[in-house]
């Protein structure tokens, strides 16, 4: 019998639901958090992970999803992603999307009103996705669409200490 995992993903910086630390905010050094994973199902051929935050600008009457990072065609071997990580030392063949503040990398939590979710999405392809032009969540969405073997994701929270600008 063929034994099934569930793909999960996680985070030694912060348990799934609770606050991100500021490290990794705009408050803080701005790095991305180190993620890992596991149960990436056979005949994965590539990975895609998307980090955005659907109560922008304020949870109480959110009227946008802002996107914080967009990386796709990571090796399905790899394990995960450490800290800080930046274009320089992303595992070979990764691609970078652009995020809202159009440009490629990691923008951490920064949201101008309140406590808002962020949603590390990741996605396990049955393809290695062409290069995009111009990468964006949406088009990275589209060129996903029926490829999706399994998908899991970890949300964390951030508030600005108040006082912030």
């Amino acid at each position: 019998m063929e034994r099934h995992t569930t793909m999960e993903l996680t985070s030694s910086a912060f348990a799934p639901n609770t606050d991100i630390p500021t490290l990794y905010t705009c408050e803080g050094s701005d790095l991305s958090p180190p993620l890992a994973w596991t149960g990436v199902p056979p005949g994965t051929r590539s990975l895609a992970l998307i980090v955005d935050d659907p109560d922008a600008p304020d949870p109480a009457a959110p009227k946008m999803t802002w996107v914080h990072w967009v990386l796709y065609n990571l090796p399905p071997d790899t394990p995960g992603l450490t800290a800080d990580m930046v274009t320089e030392r992303l595992p070979a063949g990764t691609r970078e999307g652009l995020n809202d503040w159009q440009r490629t990398g990691y923008g951490g939590p920064c949201p101008p009103i309140g406590r808002h979710r962020y949603v590390h999405k990741l996605y396990a392809l049955d393809v290695r996705l062409p290069v995009l032009w111009t990468a964006t969540k949406a088009t990275l969405e589209e060129a996903m669409h029926g490829h999706i073997l399994a998908q899991c994701e970890l949300v964390g929270y951030y508030r600005k200490a108040v006082g912030s600008p």
